[in-house]
């Protein structure tokens, strides 16, 4: 393990090294979190970091077969502004995570990293502000890339999972690392350049801080609350599911409690330049040329009410036909759907889950 992956116990780093006990008795997985600092790190841009932080947490450990390869890696990948903490909620790692579940953290070795410019990764607020990197979606890839292989020395990916903008990076490794991955399972997106009401509701976000005069080109003094009241508006929007609401919110009172509420927590956690730098990676995005790439098998699952996705556009219907082991489940929208946000709500996908991992790796 090399040295710049901090804050992982000694027993854990043995096991990785094959050093542990021959026959330690097995204890419950429980999450740990580490670092891995890149050296040098380049962008696409052109920019460099003398220093790329890299948070993770991981579950269970890695386990190699006859010909010496880690065969039960898992990656899962967050959505835009979120973390690997994310897959800790009860409605994702509860229902795949335990004794017995699918991805049973006695059976996988689970990697969930935090994204650049989310979580405690390296990130725009920490100092630099604007003068940050302007990293895009193939930087973090790569980046996850490097976390995975230097980091933590895993060879091989039994699985990618990705949800939103992670279902995206889930897209770019299935092309640009064919026989690193077994298996694919992209969630809520879809696979060619973001455009039309897509492309317009980010816009909207971007604009909105850029032109806030308490932006102040990124050296605000205090965070600019006009533009995140409408950033936390059009993410609300974005992600949520109308019969959900209707249900929960259903009188005027209601939903302007909820709003108020909402907006509450929501404007503590944003910060208007890692907020800016996260939509704005999305614009290099674009494996629509090279799906024919994938050799993996890929179950990929949209929801019926997902207004970032909407079926109605007809495009994974397309695009699924030029992936050569690919399989489109479009889930139709219903009290048990969540919108964008069904995505980590595992139970509502989960069978497909278990098909894929069945299925023999390429």
């Amino acid at each position: 393990m090399p040295r710049d992956v901090l804050l992982v116990c000694t027993f854990m780093i043995l096991m990785f090294m094959g050093l542990g006990p021959a026959h330690a008795a097995p204890e419950p997985a429980r999450p740990i979190e580490g670092e891995y600092v890149a050296k040098d790190f380049h962008f696409a841009s052109g920019e460099t970091l003398p220093e790329l932080r890299l948070h993770f947490t991981i579950l269970g450990k890695p386990r190699r077969n006859a010909h010496g390869r880690i065969e039960n890696a898992v990656l899962i990948l967050h959505a835009t502004g979120g973390s690997g903490h994310n897959f800790l909620a009860d409605r994702f790692s509860g229902v795949l995570f335990g004794k017995g579940q699918l991805l049973d953290t006695s059976r996988y070795f689970i990697i969930l990293p935090d994204g650049i410019g989310h979580g405690k990764s390296s990130r725009p607020s920490d100092g630099l502000h604007t003068r940050f990197p302007q990293y895009t979606y193939e930087d973090m890839v790569n980046a996850q890339y490097a976390l995975v292989t230097q980091g933590l020395q895993v060879d091989h990916l039994r699985l990618v999972m990705g949800t939103a903008m992670g279902c995206m990076h889930t897209w770019m490794w299935g092309e640009s690392r064919p026989d690193f991955v077994d298996a694919l399972m992209p969630l809520a997106c879809l696979p060619q350049q973001i455009a039309g009401r897509n492309q317009i509701w980010r816009d909207l976000i971007i604009d909105a801080i850029r032109a806030d005069p308490e932006w102040r080109q990124g050296e605000y003094r205090s965070q600019p609350a006009g533009a995140l009241r409408t950033a936390a508006g059009l993410l609300l929007i974005a992600g949520s599911a109308p019969l959900q609401m209707q249900t929960s919110l259903p009188t005027q009172g209601a939903a302007d409690e909820f709003l108020r509420k909402y907006m509450e927590r929501g404007l503590t956690d944003l910060d208007a330049n890692d907020l800016l730098y996260q939509i704005s990676a999305s614009r290099d995005y674009d494996p629509s040329a090279g799906l024919e790439k994938i050799r993996a098998p890929v179950m990929w699952i949209n929801s019926g009410d997902d207004f970032v996705n909407p079926p109605e556009l007809g495009i994974a219907e397309r695009e699924v036909r030029r992936v050569k082991n690919g399989r489109f489940i479009l889930l139709p929208a219903s009290d048990q759907t969540h919108g964008h946000g069904t995505h980590t709500w595992a139970e509502v996908w989960q069978q497909y889950l278990g098909q894929l991992l069945e299925l023999p790796p390429p």
